[in-house]
C-alpha cells in the first residue's frame, strides 16, 4: 500500500480496511487517472498492438480516456452509477437472463449481512448489487480477500466501489486475533449503526468444484465483537444482530469452468498449483467478458437467535443455499456425462439446443480436465439430493490402482 491511503486514527478505527467515503473520492480517481499500472493493464487489454508499439501514447490515451469517465464523479454514489450502465451492458451481451427471487420478502429499510455461495471472484457480489439496484435499495458493501490486492490500483478501484479488506495475509496468532477482531467490529457496526448491508462468501475463496459450504470459523469472526462488547451474549444472539441471510447464485455457465479444472488437475497431478502474476485479474475479466448463459440469485430468510453453536448457523446457511441453487440443463447434462446418479437426471427442461450447447463447450475441455470440468456442474444436483459429491481425483486413483 502507498502512503497516501488513509491511516488509522480513535475517530476511524477501520480506515484501513473500510470502503472509501464520499470526501475522498475526488483524490483517488486523480490517482487513479495517473496510476502507470493501471494504465498499462487497460492498454494491453484494449489497445494492445498500440500498446506494444508505442506505450507511451497509448499510456496517454487511457489517461484521457480515465479522466473522462471520471468527470462529475464526486460520491461512491456517482461511482457505482457508472458501474450500472456496464453491468447491464454486461448482461445484455452475456447473458441470456437474469432472474431474482425472495427480495421482495426482505424490507427496504433494514440492513442485513448477505452471505453467499462464491463461483466468480467480481460477479457474484456484482449480480446481488443490480439485483438491489434495479429494486432501488442501497447497495451492499462487499468483503474481499487481501490475497487479491496486490496491486495498489486493484485495492483503490475495489475500495471505491464500497468494498473492505478481509485479512488473509496477516501472520501470526495475535496478528491474526487482531484483524478479525477489527474486521468482526467493522462488520458489526456496517450493520447495526450505519444501516448499512454487507455480502460476503460462505468460505475462503470460491467453489471451484461446485461444491457449496459454509466455513463456521467465517461465523465465529462474525460474532467477536458482539460477544467481546458483552461476555453474556449468546451465538444465537450474535447472529440474529447481525441478520444474515443466506443467498444462493447460480450460473448456467461458468466462463471460468476450464481454468479452476485445471488448478483442481495441478493439485491432484503434482501437489501444487502456481498462479501466474496476473492470473486472478484475468479471472475477473473473463468472468466479466465470458458467456454465462442464464443466472438466477435467491435470497433465502434472516436467521434468528436459535442457533447455539457455529456449525449449526453454518448448516444452516448451507441448507438455504442448497434449497436456493437453481439447476439448469448444464448440471443434468454433466451428471449424464459422468454417468452418475442416472435416476436424478432430469431431462425435462433439457432441449436440443441445450445439449448441443453443453456438447460444444465440452469439447473445448482437454481430455484430462473434462472430469474436474463436469464435476463443476455435477455436484450442485448431487448436493441438492443429498448425495456425495463425486471426485475426479478419487475416480482417477481407483483407475490407476486397478491398471496396476
Amino acid at each position: 500500500m502507498t502512503d497516501n491511503r488513509p491511516d488509522s486514527d480513535a475517530q476511524d478505527p477501520w480506515a484501513e480496511i473500510r470502503p472509501y467515503n464520499d470526501d475522498e473520492v475526488a483524490g483517488v480517481l486523480a490517482r487513479l487517472t495517473h496510476e502507470p499500472e493501471l494504465l498499462d493493464a487497460l492498454t494491453r487489454f484494449r489497445l494492445p498492438r498500440l500498446s506494444r508499439v508505442m506505450p507511451g501514447l497509448s499510456r496517454t490515451l487511457a489517461s484521457l480516456a480515465l479522466r473522462r469517465q471520471a468527470r462529475g464523479v464526486a460520491s461512491v454514489r456517482d461511482f457505482q452509477q457508472r458501474i450500472a450502465g456496464y453491468m447491464e451492458r454486461m448482461i445484455r451481451t452475456s447473458t441470456d437472463a437474469f432472474e431474482t427471487e425472495g427480495l421482495d420478502a426482505l424490507d427496504d429499510d433494514t440492513a442485513y449481512l448477505f452471505i453467499g455461495n462464491h463461483r466468480d471472484i467480481s460477479l457474484d457480489p456484482a449480480f446481488v448489487n443490480y439485483a438491489l439496484y434495479l429494486a432501488g435499495r442501497n447497495t451492499v458493501r462487499i468483503a474481499i480477500g487481501d490475497n487479491l490486492l496486490k496491486k495498489p490500483y486493484v485495492t483503490d478501484l475495489m475500495r471505491l466501489n464500497k468494498s473492505f479488506i478481509v485479512p488473509r495475509s496477516a501472520r501470526g496468532k495475535r496478528a491474526m486475533l487482531a484483524a478479525y477482531q477489527k474486521l468482526s467490529s467493522y462488520i458489526r457496526h456496517s450493520i447495526t449503526a450505519d444501516n448499512h448491508s454487507i455480502w460476503m462468501a460462505q468460505r475462503e475463496g470460491r467453489a471451484k468444484d461446485g461444491i457449496d459450504r459454509t466455513d463456521p470459523a467465517i461465523i465465529k469472526m462474525m460474532t467477536i465483537a458482539r460477544r467481546a462488547e458483552d461476555r453474556q451474549a449468546s451465538l444465537g444472539e450474535a447472529i440474529a444482530e447481525l441478520r444474515l441471510v443466506p443467498v444462493a447464485i447460480s450460473y448456467e455457465y461458468d466462463p471460468c469452468d476450464v481454468q479452476k479444472a485445471r488448478e483442481l488437475h495441478a493439485l491432484h497431478s503434482s501437489g501444487a498449483y502456481e498462479k501466474g502474476q496476473y492470473e486472478d485479474i484475468q479471472s475477473i475479466v473473463a468472468g466479466i467478458t465470458g458467456h454465462k448463459g442464464r443466472v438466477r440469485l435467491s435470497f433465502g430468510t434472516p436467521l434468528d437467535a436459535s442457533f447455539g453453536a457455529p456449525d449449526a448457523v453454518a448448516a444452516e446457511i448451507d441448507r438455504q443455499v442448497l434449497e436456493g441453487y437453481h439447476l439448469f440443463p448444464s448440471h443434468y447434462l454433466a451428471l449424464e456425462a459422468l454417468g452418475e446418479a442416472p435416476e436424478l437426471v432430469d431431462q425435462s427442461e433439457v432441449t436440443d439446443a441445450d445439449r448441443a450447447r453443453f456438447q460444444a463447450r465440452l469439447q473445448q475441455v482437454p481430455a484430462e480436465l473434462r472430469d474436474w470440468w463436469l464435476a463443476q456442474y455435477a455436484n450442485p444436483v448431487l448436493n441438492k439430493a443429498g448425495r456425495a459429491p463425486y471426485d475426479p481425483a478419487a475416480e482417477q486413483d481407483e483407475q490407476d490402482q486397478q491398471a496396476e
